[in-house]
């Protein structure tokens, strides 16, 4: 099918209504040609090839390096001792079975053909380096999808359970792939889960929804202890997923062990939008979310001082509001904790590869169309990071294996997905990422600039090892952006499990450093090397440090208020909208 007929069938089967305007043709047209594309631009991707061709072909030194490299491949093929290993976050070719002929020759034969495309794909002099990335972002798109791991004949472990089985693991993967597709038929979720519900074994930790406007419920949690800290915390969860990924199971929610240690707990639970909210902006979650809440809390406790503590977009949403707030001279934050949230958006991983201007662009027309980013084409973008371990190592577990996940309470939370306004994704896209502005100190707040610097409370900051949405040197900038006083911990795990580390998870470590403010900066490295390193959970370090900022033990405050009248129990009306 040629573009030309993708074209004309997307805009015969996606309509505008009549009486548009030629801008609002466009966009119809743009957003049904998303439909066929993945909304990926098709002249973002062509243009980052064309540059990385069209500079191989002007680099005949470099083309006869390649060659010469693809014989080099071959000969190292043929001798086991130049054989190459996978990189550590490989776990296609782990199994004792990869190491036995013949498939230790097949599995080497592609890790070799994965390290020349690498070097073919590497930044020329000349070639964007946002364009390097995307043509290397697609090599390895391609190679993932023909790993001799992928196929039942060059994969020992499916034939070992083939031949252990009878042939049974694939029944029984057929029956999970038309399960699936049935599922998908439906517009169901593949990672449905009976076992695990929101208020019955999710987000169980008691409380009651202090406050509610149209964008977010305010939930106070109840206290487990005579007494509290007199400072309350207020959680600023990201608006891209549902909150209680912060109050999970018992054993390890976060906000359940913030109470347990004598802190009294407030959390924002934020509205799953729809199309009736289309053109809420960014700010109006600062002022609707972070402010509202601020104010319910000041008038519930009659404490003047909150720390406060954002996750991933919470965390950003929560700078924006720390900085606006020291510009106004408001006082109320005692400590600012940041747990995977970035401020400056220079380095932000792979996700960048999404957000250049033709990308952008046709994600704005998909969204206008819209009036939402859908679950759906976020978690597109998110498997594509890793693909080997989010989709191809799930499809050879489902459909050739023949097994399916053991359902657990983190599978539930992402498979219980939220959407995005399209006004505010928008803003955020353009301002955070595309054009760095909050770290550039260029955006504005009520009109005016605020800075990252001007934030003169205590910082706590979180990065995990293994994010690939906010890659831990990204979140390390806050040094680079804020010469205040700031606790950073590099925790073990991903954007997920590395937050979700409670007490006695096995096999966890993190390092910590302290910075008092205005000593000199160390690079990212060089902090990883000095910083002290220690095994287990990093949340007793951090209910430690909350403490050092916290007064004496007092009488817990009550739920509610005369003004913030209890609505009803956590986990409250909005996290259970779909």
């Amino acid at each position: 099918m040629t573009a030309e007929h993708i074209v004309t069938q997307a805009a015969e089967n996606n309509p505008a209504p009549p009486g548009c305007s030629p801008e609002m043709l466009d966009r119809y047209l743009h957003a049904a040609e998303a439909r066929y594309t993945g909304s990926l631009s098709p002249a973002s991707l062509l243009m980052a090839y064309m540059d990385w061709a069209l500079h191989l072909a002007n680099a005949p030194a470099h083309r006869l390096d390649l060659a010469k490299m693809a014989v080099q491949q071959w000969s190292r093929l043929a001798d086991p001792r130049q054989w190459i290993a996978p990189g550590p976050q490989d776990r296609r070719f782990r199994d004792d079975a990869w190491s036995q002929p013949p498939f230790n020759l097949i599995s080497q034969a592609f890790l070799l053909g994965e390290d020349w495309w690498r070097a073919a794909t590497v930044c020329e002099p000349g070639v964007s380096k946002s364009h390097a990335d995307v043509v290397a972002f697609g090599a390895r798109q391609m190679l993932d999808i023909f790993s001799p791991s992928n196929f039942p004949w060059t994969n020992p472990e499916v034939l070992r359970a083939a031949q252990a089985q009878k042939g049974q693991n694939f029944a029984d993967g057929l029956r999970n792939f038309m399960e699936d597709m049935q599922s998908m038929a439906h517009g169901e979720v593949l990672d449905k889960s009976t076992q695990y519900k929101v208020g019955e074994n999710l987000a169980v930790t008691p409380g009651k929804v202090v406050l509610r406007n149209e964008l977010m419920e305010l939930i106070q949690y109840t206290p487990t202890t005579e007494k509290v800290r007199p400072e309350p915390i207020l959680v600023v969860p990201a608006w891209i997923m549902k909150y209680y990924i912060l109050d999970l199971s018992p054993h390890n929610s976060f906000i359940n062990y913030l109470v347990s240690q004598g802190f009294t707990v407030f959390c924002v639970s934020w509205r799953n939008p729809g199309v009736e909210l289309r053109d809420i902006a960014l700010d109006d979650y600062r002022k609707l979310g972070v402010m509202a809440a601020l104010d319910a809390i000041e008038a519930i406790t009659g404490q003047h001082k909150i720390h406060g503590c954002g996750y991933c977009l919470g965390g950003t949403l929560l700078s924006i509001a720390a900085a606006a707030m020291a510009r106004d001279g408001d006082k109320r934050l005692a400590t600012v904790t940041m747990l995977a949230a970035q401020t400056d958006f220079t380095e932000a991983g792979e996700l960048q590869l999404f957000t250049d201007e033709s990308q952008l662009a046709l994600l704005d027309d998909v969204m206008w169309k819209q009036g939402y980013l859908d679950s759906s084409q976020m978690a597109g973008a998110f498997q594509m990071l890793r693909s080997n371990d989010l989709v191809w190592s799930r499809l050879i577990k489902t459909y050739l294996m023949g097994e399916r996940d053991v359902p657990n309470d983190l599978m539930a939370w992402n498979a219980d997905a939220t959407r995005m306004p399209f006004r505010m994704h928008s803003e955020y896209l353009h301002r955070m990422f595309l054009h760095n502005d909050l770290a550039e100190g260029r955006y504005a707040v009520a009109g005016e600039p605020i800075a990252i610097p001007e934030i003169a409370v205590p910082i706590f900051g979180v990065s995990t090892e293994t994010d690939h949405v906010a890659p831990w040197r990204s979140v390390y900038k806050i040094h680079l952006l804020n010469e205040g006083d700031i606790t950073f911990v590099l925790t073990s795990g991903g954007h997920n499990a590395g937050i979700v580390s409670e007490p006695g998870h096995p096999r966890r470590h993190f390092r910590l450093a302290h910075r008092a403010a205005g000593a000199p900066y160390l690079a990212p490295d060089r902090w990883a090397e000095a910083a002290e390193q220690k095994d287990g959970s990093w949340w007793p370090v951090y209910a430690d440090w909350l403490a050092g900022y916290s007064g004496e033990p007092v009488a817990p405050p009550p739920i509610g208020s005369t003004q913030y009248a209890p609505l009803c129990d956590a986990p409250g009306t909005y996290v259970r909208e779909t």
